[in-house]
């Protein structure tokens, strides 16, 4: 196909086709004359995985670069893969002080170990859990953390099924931008259900 139909197929212009190249986001397409390319179903899906990870998760041009580049690295898991993407997200950022940190990082190390779950002191993600536990316990609600253990349970049964519904999706990089779309708004829909289902139990124990 030519420029023209890769921006049909895609939904992506023509003129953010080429910035895309001139980023290295995308592979050149076979020069079929000097002036002339074609490009292939690769190139439709490679569109795709970065409108996925740019638009829907907020990644940098860098990071970007990052998780395709691991892609293409036969010697990276799928895993590696799914974690540079995931940590190029977006999360919640606060500053803390190192006592309430050492305190929230205890708590989650407990939670961890109940759990069966690496813990990974770096990650990004870390850090905003970390900084959501402080946060709580600074406005006076702690007590949300005592259901802690209950949030991760039901946590580890949501990534079940994401993991399960990406993995069938079969190439890599289908499963990359099902990840990145399945989590951002996996998790405005994660929120609606919990909100409609507080309004359930609200209703049976209350009403």
């Amino acid at each position: 196909m030519r420029m023209a139909e890769l921006s049909r197929e895609s939904g992506v212009t023509v003129a953010t086709i080429k910035y895309y190249q001139r980023e290295g986001l995308l592979p050149p397409g076979e020069l079929t004359s000097p002036n002339q390319a074609r490009y292939d179903a690769s190139h439709v899906r490679r569109l795709k995985l970065v409108r996925a990870l740019l638009d829907v998760g907020g990644l940098s041009i860098a990071s970007v670069r990052e998780v395709l580049a691991a892609i293409e690295d036969s010697a990276a898991s799928t895993h590696d893969v799914l974690g540079l993407a995931q940590h190029g997200l977006p999360i919640a950022r606060l500053e803390v002080s190192e006592q309430d940190r050492a305190w929230a990082m205890e708590q989650f190390e407990a939670l961890a170990g109940r759990r069966g779950w690496q813990v990974y002191e770096d990650w990004p993600v870390t850090e905003s859990l970390i900084n959501v536990m402080c946060a709580l316990r600074e406005v006076g609600h702690e007590w949300v953390l005592g259901s802690l253990n209950e949030y991760a349970q039901a946590a580890d049964l949501v990534a079940e099924a994401d993991i399960d519904a990406v993995a069938r999706l079969g190439q890599t990089e289908a499963i990359v931008e099902g990840a990145i779309v399945g989590t951002v708004l996996g998790d405005a829909l994660f929120a609606a259900l919990r909100r409609l289902a507080h309004a359930e139990v609200s209703r049976k124990r209350f009403g």
